[in-house]
């Protein structure tokens, strides 16, 4: 099984709008049994909480699943349980360098997916409120992932 988390700041709008698209894609895939998904976030203020209604009206709108999705706070063990850490931002990156000392190596950070996208970071729409140019950017990059995964996994597409 290959283990993918999504990081954002609060674990409250954007990883978790990563985690349902791209856990949406790979169900589309028929991968399920491949692929797992999870987020997190490197702050504690959201635990326990459901995600941002505008996250939750945008995954609703594109029929995207979310049910039981709840915040939660990364930890050290998920560089050793997650093969892919996915980052939303460059202060993402840092914070999860910081708790993931030694393995920060496998911190990506999701728009680098994305070379030719002038925006480099993912906006945080708690402060924007834009949850639309979030999604349509997560959901090119959770696809490019798809693609990685599969090529340095050797997973063939249906």
């Amino acid at each position: 099984m290959i283990h993918v988390l999504f990081v954002c700041l609060g674990n409250i709008c954007r990883s978790p709008m990563a985690e349902a698209v791209f856990r949406h894609q790979v169900k589309e895939a028929k991968l399920e049994h491949e692929i797992s998904v999870d987020s997190a976030g490197t702050g504690d203020w959201h635990i326990g909480k459901p995600p941002h209604e505008g996250t939750r009206n945008k995954l609703t709108e594109m029929k995207i699943n979310q049910d039981g999705m709840r915040a939660r706070q990364v930890t050290a063990a998920d560089f050793t349980t997650y093969d892919y850490v996915i980052a939303m931002d460059d202060q993402n990156v840092q914070n999860l360098q910081a708790v993931g000392a030694g393995a920060a190596d496998r911190v990506i950070k999701l728009l680098d997916l994305l070379p030719d996208q002038p925006v480099r970071n993912v906006p945080d729409p708690y402060f924007t409120g834009n949850f639309d140019e979030v999604y349509e950017l997560i959901n090119k990059a959770c696809s490019r992932l798809l693609e990685k995964v599969r090529a340095e996994h050797g997973i063939e597409a249906d």
